[in-house]
């Protein structure tokens, strides 16, 4: 699915961190379809960023701690049988105007991230799973930091 334009900020809600947030319910694969979906998510914002910004040592670093996030999350995947979800993201993501805007949608996509790991670690999940929730939520407050340290220059 290429860019919807406008339509991707209103479908939102139903992708990733938000999704999960506002979700009733949730069971352990729709857990692990909606921690994929973010992280597609934010490897799509850092391209955009790097793209229009050039190579940006903060983002430049979380985009590839990103693509570690994915990996453990594939395996997860992999070890349940599930299939992995369709990166849709690019139909979800909108360029920043300026390098602050770019630190601060970081600094949301991570509380959001954080806030959505955070739900998941609630409920009873394997113990692989919880795991691999609780070092990516772990991770995420690490890189909310530096991006908090970026929009304070």
């Amino acid at each position: 699915m290429q860019n919807k334009g406008s339509r991707g900020a209103s479908r939102q809600v139903d992708y990733g961190a938000k999704g999960a947030l506002a979700a009733a319910s949730l069971s352990v694969p729709q857990m692990l379809n909606y921690a994929m979906q973010d992280e597609y998510l934010a490897q799509a914002r850092y391209d955009r960023i790097l793209e229009n910004f050039g190579n940006v040592r903060t983002f430049l670093q979380i985009k590839e701690a990103e693509l570690r996030h994915i990996t453990a999350l594939q395996t997860l995947f992999q070890r349940y049988g599930l299939p992995l979800p369709e990166d849709q993201s690019q139909s979800y993501t909108t360029t920043p105007d300026s390098l602050k805007s770019a630190y601060a949608a970081g600094v949301q996509g991570e509380i959001d991230n954080i806030a959505m790991y955070d739900r998941f670690l609630t409920f009873n999940l394997p113990q692989d799973v919880r795991i691999v929730f609780t070092q990516l939520r772990n991770a995420s407050q690490n890189h909310l930091a530096a991006f908090e340290r970026g929009l304070a220059r």
